[in-house]
């Protein structure tokens, strides 16, 4: 009797272990929420209180119901290294298909079939090792889980482990366990499209002891944002939501580029601050010369953007986003499309050549020295006449003052005629 209940015990022990095990091929996927495109991420350390941006994270996702594939791409900063990993998994039981992985220290690459089969070549030493082990149990590759953890049936308190396979060449087995250990609810707030209502998934490695915490959208499953601890290392990496698009007017890049290239008009202008805050009964006035031009610095940039329906769309939006404490940036083929010329002298001189008809923002920002004139009350004189006090008036003594100032200042300009020549000033008066 003890030893069935025994067997008995071991058995529901075993029943309960594998009820929170998941393989491919379970089908409690949601694969109505797997969307094919592009994905970047910018990548952080985090040095205390501090984020310091190290690279860009590119995810590119192909599905076509027979097969999901994840190509990503790590480029790191101020650096031409890249690491470049593919993981192509099956559309129906994501078991997974093929992996490889290529970066300046290694490269390897894996079939999957009915034996994992591949090469793992360390580029340092030069040393080739051959992959090659039978498959006994479904598993998924180490690569590819987190794109699948957003399709689970997700609710607060859920936990899950994942069979997967992580190669290494030192792993004494490359069968690892990967934990959902906690899922609660959460929100993650997005500088350009708002509030998002989230869960927060934690899941612990067993190949690597690094933990990952999952931002992950409850409505379609993208992640947001993916927190890590890795080898005593803080990480961080934000979506930076480049399918983003609010405009109803389309960029046309060739069009610009003709209205800053194709021309013959040119604008020139002067850049310069002045300011009249002056102290007490000088207040507003300039005088004695001390408010005289303060012309921008020899090499000061000055910004001319094409006034295109496009950009004129992106003023309105981003000056309605920004009292909503949101921005969103320019695209990087606007970008191209903007127009940079220095200030070539000691006058605030600049000029922009090339130019076709239409309407044009100039703007700039410089550095100037601020003056003014002060008073300070010394003293008061009284006057008596017959020994009655008639009054009192108060004794100044005035000071000029400088300090460092920042301006910025912007203008509209409109060219008429091909050939025509504007001349303008940017003016800070304070």
């Amino acid at each position: 009797m003890k030893y069935f209940l025994l067997l008995f015990f071991i058995a529901v022990a075993s029943f309960c272990k594998s009820q929170n095990i998941l393989a491919p091929g379970n089908g409690i996927f949601e694969k109505s929420k797997i969307k094919s495109g592009r994905t970047e991420m910018v990548y952080f350390a985090i040095n205390g209180s501090r984020k310091v941006e190290i690279g860009t994270f590119s995810v590119d996702i192909v599905y076509d119901t027979k097969t999901i594939s994840v190509y990503t791409t790590l480029q790191f900063m101020k650096s031409t290294d890249a690491w470049v990993d593919t993981c192509i998994s099956d559309g129906a039981t994501f078991k997974p298909i093929y992996r490889s992985s290529f970066n300046k220290d290694n490269a390897f690459v894996i079939n999957y079939a009915n034996e994992v089969k591949g090469y793992y070549y360390n580029k340092q030493t030069k040393k080739r090792t051959t992959i090659q082990e039978p498959v006994k149990d479904a598993f998924f590759d180490s690569y590819a889980y987190p794109y699948f953890i957003g399709l689970l049936p997700l609710t607060a308190g859920y936990k899950k482990d994942l069979v997967v396979f992580d190669y290494k060449p030192e792993n004494q087995t490359n069968i690892k366990r990967t934990r959902i250990e906690e899922v609660k609810n959460n929100t993650y707030v997005s500088s350009t499209t708002g509030e998002h209502k989230v869960w927060q998934v934690s899941v612990f490695e067993e190949a690597t002891n690094d933990k990952y915490d999952y931002y992950i959208d409850k409505n379609n499953g993208r992640i947001w944002k993916i927190e890590i601890l890795a080898k005593g290392q803080k990480l961080l990496l934000l979506d930076k939501e480049i399918d983003y698009n609010p405009f109803v007017n389309k960029f046309n890049k060739e069009e610009t580029l003709k209205l800053i290239k194709n021309g013959s008009a040119v604008i020139t202008g002067e850049v310069f601050a002045r300011d009249n805050q002056n102290d007490g009964m000088l207040k507003g006035k300039a005088i004695f010369n001390i408010n005289k031009k303060q012309f921008a610095k020899k090499g000061t940039s000055v910004v001319l953007i094409p006034q295109t329906e496009f950009f004129k769309e992106w003023l309105i939006v981003n000056d309605d986003l920004r009292k909503k404490g949101r921005a969103i940036p320019l695209p990087k083929e606007v970008l191209e499309c903007i127009k940079v010329t220095p200030v070539y002298d000691d006058e605030g001189h600049f000029e922009f050549v090339n130019l076709m008809p239409g309407e044009y923002l100039v703007y700039t920002e410089f550095g100037y020295v601020h003056t003014g004139i002060k008073s300070e009350v010394v003293g008061y004189t009284d006057t008596y006449m017959n020994g009655m006090f008639q009054g009192s008036r108060e004794n100044r003594e005035y000071y000029g003052y400088s300090a460092n100032a920042a301006a910025s200042v912007k203008k509209i300009i409109t060219i008429k005629t091909d050939g025509e020549k504007v001349s303008i000033k940017l003016k800070k008066t304070l």
